[in-house]
């Protein structure tokens, strides 16, 4: 059991794979992939697929590499289906940067499902009937997710694009120093940085620079980089 999002466009998110097999009751689900835009469709499909009378779903996310905002709504699904359906659901082995929104949402990082899935409710007994209290002043809730902290969660997320997207021109340009200067690339690591550091410049735009520089016909980098790296050079054979 196996589905997949329809073939992206060049330039959007990677789509989402979701593997699967079920023994007896109990179903396992491999999501691989990110959780961005469209993601709880494809979960939909997936939840949809599943035979009847299954009695548990177990989804290990340790292939999952990127989530957004959206990869709320996927967990939102998963605890609608387990209400809905009675069934225990579960969503363990997050890792990385996934790892970190949950930790900004305020979810359970071992499984964010802990506290929705499904349980038993026991036996409902009445209520003693209680004396009506005197009006007191009601204790201030606490914020939860929606606007101020799904603003934040959206901030880290697309700083964690960015320097995702940083990540080949840099791993060039420190290939680059290691080879020019015989440095370990955690060397050629701290020299960008800290010519980033001393010449005002983004990281990126360092690292670019010195990558286009290494070409037989690339231009030099600007005199400000250029003496920030002598600079960061200077100090790692100190």
């Amino acid at each position: 059991m196996t589905s997949a999002a329809p073939p992206r466009l060049a330039g959007s998110p990677a789509t989402l794979v979701i593997d699967g097999r079920v023994d007896a009751d109990r179903a396992l689900l491999v999501p691989r992939g990110e959780l961005v835009h469209g993601c709880a469709d494809i979960l939909a499909e997936v939840l949809a697929a599943l035979p009847a009378g299954i009695g548990r779903v177990d989804l290990d996310m340790g292939d999952v590499a990127f989530m957004d905002t959206a990869g709320l709504q996927f967990l939102d699904l998963l605890g609608g289906f387990s209400h809905r359906q009675a069934v225990p659901v579960t969503a363990t082995n997050w890792h990385g940067q996934p790892l970190r929104i949950l930790e900004l949402s305020g979810l359970d990082t071992t499984d964010p499902l802990r506290a929705t899935t499904h349980r038993p409710d026991p036996e409902r007994k009445p209520e003693p009937e209680q004396e009506p209290e005197t009006e007191s002043p009601a204790a201030p809730s606490a914020p939860s997710a929606p606007a101020e902290q799904l603003h934040v969660l959206q901030e880290e997320v697309d700083q964690l694009r960015r320097a995702i997207a940083s990540r080949p021109v840099i791993d060039q340009a420190r290939g680059v120093l290691m080879a020019l200067h015989a440095c370990t690339s955690d060397e050629a690591w701290h020299i960008l940085r800290e010519a980033s550091q001393l010449s005002n410049t983004k990281l990126r735009t360092v690292a670019a620079a010195v990558t286009a520089g290494a070409e037989s016909d690339g231009p030099p980098p600007p005199p400000e980089v250029r003496a920030a790296l002598r600079t960061a050079l200077a100090r790692l054979r100190r």
